[in-house]
């Protein structure tokens, strides 16, 4: 993951308006306090960018609804999750890489006309008000995670810096196997959708037994 480039971006207050516009990926997940790296290349999204950062540089990352991708406005799943545009850089092709800091989740609203292409939904944050306190694991065995996760690593491909992994704060590990494990897109939602942080941690231990218990080694990562 790259830190951010622009100090002003870093350190933006957050408001958390009543509306948001959303960036559909299949598979791609965004946590609270995750970080996750974007190429934006389509002129819609470009556009929706460039209006975040004229704004309140927040961009809601949804996931379109599994078997439903030939609509020519697909529905997206109930909770997103916000991430603040941390960091931003100009290609020389005119592309913009930029990185979110997953800020809160959100249930997703009504769908409001599009600006310039992109859409955007009425957000409800009540729902996630914790998400703004750091949080650590309760009953969680971590020592099973890592064990199984050695096995899953090696059956998708992963390379790891395995000290780096074991002395990760919970919060951080767990969010981080969220995001980068290529689980299928029901599964990233379920773990978007989990109410603690335990209850996630809980959730990819068993997401990653089942894969080494099943022996499926098909490389499914979207990203």
């Amino acid at each position: 993951m790259i830190g951010p480039r622009n100090p002003a971006l870093a350190t933006t207050t957050v408001h958390l308006g009543p509306t948001i516009p959303i960036f559909p990926l299949t598979g791609v997940l965004l946590l609270p306090r995750g970080l996750l790296p974007l190429n934006i290349f389509e002129p819609r999204y470009l556009a929706m960018t460039e209006d975040a950062l004229a704004s309140d540089q927040l961009i809601g990352m949804v996931q379109p609804v599994e078997g439903r991708g030939n609509e020519a406005v697909p529905p997206v799943y109930g909770t997103g999750c916000a991430g603040r545009i941390s960091s931003f850089e100009e290609t020389d092709d005119g592309r913009y890489l930029i990185t979110l800091t997953g800020i809160s989740r959100f249930h997703v609203g009504d769908e409001l006309p599009t600006i310039r292409g992109y859409r955007r939904v009425e957000a409800d944050w009540d729902a996630f008000r914790g998400d703004f306190e750091d949080c650590t694991c309760g009953a969680f065995d971590r020592s099973r995670l890592l064990d199984r996760l050695f096995s899953f690593f090696t059956m998708q491909g992963i390379t790891a810096n395995w000290d780096a992994i074991k002395n990760a704060p919970d919060e951080r590990l767990v969010t981080s196997l969220a995001m980068i494990c290529p689980f299928e897109a029901r599964e990233k939602q379920a773990l978007l959708e989990a109410p603690t942080l335990t209850e996630r941690a809980k959730l990819i231990t068993t997401l990653v037994e089942m894969a080494v218990l099943g022996g499926d080694g098909d490389d499914r990562a979207r990203h």
